[in-house]
């Protein structure tokens, strides 16, 4: 069961084993000045962007070792899309986009929505920070990505109000062992729609989402939960909603990253036999 938990675990915690070495990771501290996290981790000033105006605020931000990264961020207040371009070396990453609402004036629901897209492909639509984690508390979103021609291009597209960042973290993601849950109805008709996660602990809190192909989410193992930092009683909740956004499936569980050791695991597949609704 501690297997079953940490392979779980290493699957949301999403595609994060070691870095590539044609790539290194980036990380940039929007609208903010560099600077280095509870991890050693350096958070670059804020650079890559194309419009925008840079802010900060003085609100004390939960959910986070790492408040600092929360206390500024980059708006755009006009139709323009605010797109963040960075040089990367072709192939597949790891894009975490870190928010909170620190803004009193957008701190209900429907205040401020958006939409981003990762190299031209939609992953939050209609989003609303607040909507999501409430006020003044950190909330990450990870999405994988596949780049083919040297370039990472985030874009933040104004719904209502201003599409804001506050930080935005890409990892490379290097070749290794796959764990890939496939969903299926109980004819062999592959399920659509989109597997969300969230994980907590004590000091962190992580959020995301991956798509479905084929009725299936695929992502290389890290060796540990505790290479990512994880410590202490880690919560983990996982639904999948299909294409009409119902939810069809979930879990929840807990579990201690020091019990999970993944150095060993090899291809792995859970399938998951779902009702038709």
């Amino acid at each position: 069961m501690h297997k079953f938990f940490g392979i779980m675990a290493a699957f949301l915690l999403a595609c994060l084993p070691r870095a590539a070495q044609t790539q290194l990771p980036v990380r940039v501290n929007c609208g903010g000045a560099s600077y280095t996290d509870s991890n050693g981790q350096v958070w670059k000033a804020d650079t890559g962007f194309n419009t925008g105006t840079g802010s900060s605020n003085t609100a004390v931000t939960t959910g986070t070792s790492d408040p600092v990264l929360y206390r500024s961020n980059r708006f755009s207040q006009t139709a323009t899309p605010l797109i963040y371009s960075f040089p990367v070396a072709n192939g597949n990453y790891r894009v975490n986009l870190l928010f909170a609402e620190n803004s009193g004036g957008q701190q209900a629901v429907g205040a401020r929505v958006f939409k981003v897209k990762i190299n031209s492909a939609t992953v939050l639509q209609n989003f609303d920070i607040f909507a999501a984690a409430g006020a003044n508390a950190a909330l990450v979103e990870g999405f994988n990505a596949t780049v083919t021609n040297g370039t990472m291009a985030i874009d933040f597209d104004k719904l209502v109000q201003n599409p804001k960042i506050n930080a935005i973290e890409i990892l490379p993601i290097a070749s290794g062992p796959q764990f890939t849950m496939k969903f299926t109805y109980p004819d062999g008709t592959a399920v659509s729609g989109s597997l969300h996660y969230a994980i907590s602990t004590s000091l962190l809190t992580l959020g995301g989402s991956v798509a479905l192909v084929n009725g299936q989410a695929t992502c290389a193992l890290v060796s540990s939960p505790k290479v990512l930092g994880l410590t202490g009683q880690t919560q983990v909740f996982m639904n999948l909603t299909d294409g009409t956004r119902t939810m069809v499936w979930q879990v929840s569980m807990g579990f201690n990253p020091a019990s999970a050791d993944l150095s060993s695991e090899q291809n792995s597949t859970l399938n998951v036999v779902l009702t038709r609704p």
